[in-house]
């Protein structure tokens, strides 16, 4: 089974991919992970990749479709994949599909999970990390015992950059731009399906069982 696994960030992707993976034994494939793994091996993709980042740009379409056709050649990907965070274009998932079927494979499915917006920054603005041993709070779902400090090791907590609201929002608005034409390019293919993502973890990896079927 080969999967593409779409959503806004904190729609929870992560949690549901890993969860995936296990239950369908394929890998969790993100691009974030094998840019970091090229990197650190000094791959010549790597190093090409390093450039760019370390310039704070964006790697290039073709250099991030390069790195993702080497990787999806191994041989754990030869019984389906999970991809997370690629394509996030429709020049990226035309080219996916043209690799693909250079090797007589397609894409089967590709899941989207649907949180509204307004959820979105309730969730990812409440988010609070403690700055001594990295504990995970919300203001409204697990809020500290103490306001602003680690139930854990009692030093401070605080809210990451990436989590106020306008990188929240600015990061919304590149999503939209970005993946709303690729959500329409799946759905004219007949690939996409969506689950509610707004429901419990495991309502939502239920839903997604049901939608994929029994495991193989």
């Amino acid at each position: 089974m080969n999967l593409v696994l779409l959503g806004p960030p904190g729609a929870g992707k992560g949690t549901q991919a890993k969860s995936i993976a296990t239950e369908y034994n394929i890998p969790h494939i993100s691009t974030g992970d094998i840019f970091r793994k090229n990197i650190a091996e000094e791959t010549p993709l790597g190093k090409k990749a390093k450039e760019y980042i370390d310039q704070g740009l964006l790697v290039p379409d073709q250099l991030t479709i390069d790195i993702v056709k080497d990787r999806l050649s191994e041989d754990d990907c030869k019984k389906g994949f999970l991809l997370d965070g690629f394509p996030r274009t429709v020049f990226q998932a035309e080219a996916l599909d043209k690799m693909l079927q250079e090797d007589g494979k397609k894409i089967d499915v590709a899941l989207l999970i649907e949180v509204p917006r307004e959820d979105i920054l309730k969730r990812m603005t409440g988010r609070r990390v403690c700055v001594s041993c990295g504990a995970s709070y919300h203001v409204s779902f697990n809020p500290t015992k103490v306001e602003g400090i680690c139930d854990v090791c009692g030093k401070e907590v605080i809210q990451r950059k990436d989590d106020k609201e306008d990188t929240v929002k600015e990061r919304l608005n590149v999503y939209d731009k970005q993946t709303q034409p690729l959500i329409s390019y799946y759905k004219e293919c007949d690939k996409l399906s969506e689950v509610d993502g707004t429901q419990a973890i495991d309502k939502v990896f239920e839903d997604i069982k049901s939608l994929l079927g029994e495991t193989n």
